[in-house]
C-alpha cells in the first residue's frame, strides 16, 4: 500500500470554479474565420486551451450548437457554417471530441454550450442545409427581426432540443451541459421603429382552443420553465455527474434588489431564472453580471448578493464576468471599456460573497489578447491551481463502510531511468491530482487517467521528487492524498 500516513499533511487544493466561454457563433472566439483547414482549426483551439491552462483556469464552456447546427458529428442537425463557411459541410474531424480530449489533457473540464431556440443568426451567410430545421420543420420557425427562432411554445421544439442534448450527453465525455441567456429573443424593432411582437399566435390560439387558462406571458414562461426542468431531469437520468449550468441575464426583474433598473428578463425573455435556482433545476447558475462595481443602477455587488440570497437549494453560484470589456487604455473619451483592475475587484467581491464559489469569463478572446495586462491580474488572483467545486447532491453514496473515496495505488519504479511513478486509479476517476511541496508552497497538477479503463498511468519523474497523489471523481469528490511506495 502507498504510504497514506506520510501524506496526511498534504493540504487539499482550494476549490473555485474558474471558467471561460469559447463562443463559436459568428466566429467570436473560434475558429478565427470559417474555412480554415482542420489542422489550422485544431492549432487555434489548442492555443486557446493552452492559454486557459496557463492562467490556471479549470473549465471551458465550448459552444457546440449556435443556431440549430452542430460543431460535432450529428445525425440530428447539420454541421455549423462557422467551421467551413458552408452549413452542412464536414470540417474533416469532430471538433467537440477533439476539444474534450485536449481540455482533459490540460486538467480542464469541458462543458458543452447549447443555444436552445435560435435557428439562424444575422451573421449567417451560407445557404441553408436541407438537414436544417428551417427546411425540415418550417412550422417550428419564426422570423423575428434579424433572427430566425424556434417557437418555444411549440411542443415539438422542446422535444427536439432535448433530443439533441441527450445525444451529446450519451456519446461524448463532457463534464457539463450549459445554456445561455437566449430563451425568447431579446426584443427588436422594425424599420418603422415599432417594437416587434414575437409571432407565436398559432400556438397561442391552439392553447386557448384546447381550454388553456394561463395569460399569454405566463403561458410563455411555463413553456420555458418546463424545458429547463426537463433538461435537468433528463441529463441527470443519463449521467448524474454531468453538471447542468444556466447563464441568464443578470437582472431577474427591475427593483430586485431595490434600486436596480434594466431589462426585465422575467417579462421580456420569459426567463424565470430565480425559480430555476430555487427549484434546484441546475447545478450552477451563472447570471451575467456585466456591469461595473460603481454603476449604482446595475450594481455588481448588490446583484451578486441578491442572487446569493436566492440560492435556497445550495447549488453553485458562478457569475458571468464581462471580461471582454477590458480595454488597453480605457478612457471617458474613447471606446467604452474597463481597466483590468475592474475584473480583479469583481473576483475579489465574489470570493467575499457567501454562497458564491467562482466565476466565468466572457470570453476567451480577452484572455488571449491580454488588454491592459489582464493576464498579470489573473496570474496573481489564480496563483494557486483550484479544483472545481463538487456536486455532492448528484453523487451516489460511497460504498458501504467508506467515508472517503479510495485513493489510487502508487508505486515508484526506481529501477527505471528516469524513475517512473506508476499510478493505478480507481474506476470513474476524472482527474489525477498531483501535489508537490516547493519553497513557495504547494503546486497542483491535474492529469486525466489512462484512456483504457483499469490501466495504470506511468509518469516519468525526470529528477522531480515524487508527488503526493489523489483522485478526483466525476462528481468532484477528492480522495485522500497518498505517497508512492
Amino acid at each position: 500500500m502507498a504510504a497514506a500516513a506520510d501524506a496526511a499533511e498534504v493540504p487539499p487544493p482550494p476549490r473555485e470554479f474558474r471558467g471561460v466561454w469559447i463562443a463559436t457563433v459568428a466566429n467570436i472566439d473560434w475558429p478565427s474565420r470559417p474555412g480554415l483547414t482542420a489542422e489550422q482549426q485544431k492549432q487555434e483551439l489548442l492555443a486557446l486551451l493552452d492559454r486557459a491552462a496557463e492562467l490556471r483556469l479549470n473549465a471551458v464552456i465550448f459552444q457546440v450548437r449556435p443556431m440549430a447546427d452542430a460543431l460535432y458529428e450529428s445525425a440530428l442537425e447539420p454541421w455549423s457554417e462557422f467551421l467551413t463557411g458552408r452549413m452542412g459541410q464536414s470540417p474533416g474531424y469532430d471538433p467537440l471530441a477533439f476539444a474534450i480530449t485536449a481540455a482533459h489533457a490540460r486538467g480542464l473540464e469541458l462543458h458543452a454550450w447549447f443555444n436552445p431556440y435560435r435557428a439562424r443568426h444575422p451573421s449567417s451567410r451560407s445557404p441553408i442545409s436541407d438537414k436544417h430545421l428551417i427546411r425540415r420543420r418550417p412550422e417550428w420557425i419564426k422570423t423575428y427581426g434579424t433572427h430566425q427562432w424556434m417557437n418555444p411554445t411549440h411542443p415539438e421544439v422542446a422535444a427536439h432540443t432535448l433530443a439533441v442534448i441527450r445525444d451529446v450527453v450519451r456519446r461524448y465525455d463532457i463534464d457539463g451541459v450549459h445554456i445561455d441567456d437566449y430563451f425568447y429573443p431579446y426584443r427588436e424593432r422594425g424599420p418603422d421603429g415599432q417594437l416587434l411582437l414575437f409571432p407565436d399566435e398559432d400556438t397561442w390560439q391552439k392553447y386557448r382552443q384546447a381550454g388553456g387558462t394561463l395569460g399569454r406571458d405566463d403561458w410563455r414562461r411555463a413553456a420555458i420553465n418546463a424545458f429547463v426542468r426537463d433538461l435537468y431531469r433528463e441529463v441527470k437520468a443519463l449521467k448524474p455527474w454531468v453538471k447542468v449550468g444556466i447563464s441568464p441575464f443578470g437582472i431577474w426583474r427591475p427593483n430586485h434588489p431595490p434600486g436596480i433598473t434594466g431589462l426585465d428578463a422575467f417579462a421580456e425573455l420569459y426567463a424565470d431564472a430565480r425559480l430555476w435556482f430555487q427549484e434546484g433545476w441546475c447545478d450552477y447558475l451563472a447570471p451575467q453580471l456585466y456591469w461595473p462595481i460603481a454603476q449604482p443602477r446595475q450594481s455588481f455587488p448588490k446583484l451578486l448578493a441578491w442572487w446569493a440570497e436566492q440560492n435556497t437549494q445550495r447549488r453553485h453560484l458562478w457569475p458571468g464576468l464581462y471580461t471582454s470589456r477590458v480595454r488597453e487604455r480605457p478612457s471617458e473619451n474613447g471606446p467604452k471599456g474597463w481597466p483590468a483592475q475592474e475584473i480583479a475587484e469583481q473576483i475579489a467581491l465574489i470570493r467575499q460573497q457567501r454562497g458564491a464559489s467562482g466565476a466565468i469569463h466572457f470570453s476567451i478572446k480577452a484572455l488571449r489578447d491580454n488588454p491592459d495586462r489582464l493576464a498579470d491580474h489573473l496570474h496573481r488572483l489564480y496563483a494557486e491551481a483550484a479544483l472545481v467545486p463538487a456536486i455532492d447532491w448528484s453523487a451516489p453514496p460511497l460504498p458501504l463502510g467508506l467515508t472517503q473515496l479510495p485513493p489510487p495505488r502508487c508505486q515508484l519504479l526506481r529501477q527505471q531511468q528516469p524513475p517512473v511513478l506508476r499510478i493505478d486509479p480507481p474506476r470513474d476517476t476524472r482527474f489525477l491530482v498531483l501535489r508537490h511541496r516547493t519553497a513557495r508552497g504547494w503546486t497542483t497538477r491535474l492529469l486525466p487517467p489512462p484512456s483504457e479503463p483499469q490501466q495504470p498511468l506511468h509518469l516519468p519523474l525526470e529528477g522531480e521528487a515524487a508527488p503526493a497523489v489523489a483522485v478526483l471523481d466525476r462528481f468532484g469528490r477528492l480522495s485522500p492524498f497518498v505517497l508512492p511506495e
